[in-house]
C-alpha cells in the first residue's frame, strides 16, 4: 500500500503552490488535499472562532493528470490540518506537506506562518511534517494573488525530504523541517542545515494617519542586520549566500539559561 500523505498549505486550496506539493509525491503516495478555503497567511497555528468555520467545500484539482477531490476548509490552517486528520482521512496519515509557500518563513516569523502552523497541527497529532517555502514578492505573500512560479527545485527538494521520512521518520524530538528555497535556485544549489535565526527577517511599517473604522492591513519590509546576524541561522544561508535552508524545528520553546523564582 502507499502511504498516505497530506498536502497542506495556507494560501488556500486553489494555489499552485499546493498543486505543485501533490504533484511532486503523486507517483509514489497516496494524496489528501485538505488545505483552507480561502488565504489564510499569517495565521499561525490559531483557531479562529467565524460563524462559517468547519464548513468543507468539495474542489475538483487535476494533479500529475489525474482529478482528484481536494477539500477547501472554512478556517486556518491549523483548522483544515485537524479536520483532515478527525474526519477526511480514511486510515493513518504518515506524512504531512506543508506548502508549497508564496514567500519565504525565517527566523522570529516562523510563529507567525500559517505555513508552519499547519506543519505543526499535523505533528500534534503524530504526523512527520515538512513545511516548504519558495521566495516569492511581498505583494503575493497575503493577497491570494498567485503568480506563475518555477516550483522544480522545490519539488525536488520535497520528493528527496518526502522519501526520506518516509523511510527513516524524523529522528529525536524534531517535530518538522522548515525548507525555504530562494527563488533562483538550481540544482547545484547547496542545501544547509541551519538553526533559526533570532532576528524578525519582516518588519511592520507604522501607518501614516488613517481612518480607524476602516480596515487596514498593516504593510511591512524585509531587514537583516548583517553585524549581528547568525552565521549557521536560516536567515543567512537563505538571504545571504541564496542557499536552500533546512531547519529542524522542536516544540520546546523553554529557555535555557538559568532563572530563580
Amino acid at each position: 500500500m502507499k502511504p498516505l500523505i497530506l498536502i497542506a498549505n495556507d494560501d488556500g486550496v486553489f494555489s499552485p503552490g499546493i498543486r505543485a506539493a501533490a504533484e511532486a509525491v503523486i507517483d509514489f503516495a497516496e494524496v489528501l488535499i485538505v488545505a483552507p478555503a480561502k488565504q489564510q497567511s499569517g495565521m499561525g497555528r490559531s483557531y479562529p472562532n467565524s460563524d462559517d468555520v468547519g464548513i468543507i467545500d468539495f474542489v475538483e484539482l487535476e494533479v500529475g493528470g489525474q482529478k482528484l477531490t481536494a477539500y477547501g476548509v472554512h478556517g486556518s490552517p491549523a483548522t483544515a490540518v485537524s479536520h483532515a486528520v478527525l474526519e477526511l482521512a480514511e486510515r493513518q496519515i504518515d506524512l504531512c506537506i506543508s506548502g508549497i509557500n508564496y514567500g519565504e518563513n525565517l527566523g522570529l516569523c516562523l510563529t507567525v506562518s500559517g505555513t508552519v502552523g499547519a506543519a505543526l497541527e499535523a505533528h500534534s497529532y503524530g504526523i512527520p511534517a515538512i513545511a516548504v517555502s519558495l521566495e516569492a514578492s511581498l505583494e503575493s505573500h497575503f493577497s491570494g494573488y498567485h503568480p506563475e512560479m518555477d516550483w522544480r527545485q522545490c519539488q525536488r527538494i520535497i520528493r528527496q525530504y518526502a522519501k526520506r521520512i518516509l523511510a527513516e521518520g524524523l529522528p529525536g524530538d524534531i517535530a518538522l523541517l522548515n525548507i525555504n528555497i530562494p527563488i533562483d535556485a538550481i540544482e547545484a544549489t547547496p542545501i544547509e542545515l541551519t538553526t533559526l535565526s533570532s532576528q524578525q527577517y519582516d518588519y511592520f511599517i507604522k501607518p501614516e494617519q488613517r481612518d480607524f473604522s476602516e480596515r487596514y492591513r498593516l504593510q511591512y519590509y524585509i531587514h537583516i542586520d548583517h553585524e549581528t546576524l547568525e552565521t549557521n541561522s536560516d536567515i543567512a544561508c537563505f538571504a545571504v549566500r541564496k542557499h536552500i535552508s533546512v531547519t529542524p524545528i522542536t516544540w520546546d520553546l523553554t529557555a535555557k539559561t538559568a532563572y530563580e523564582v
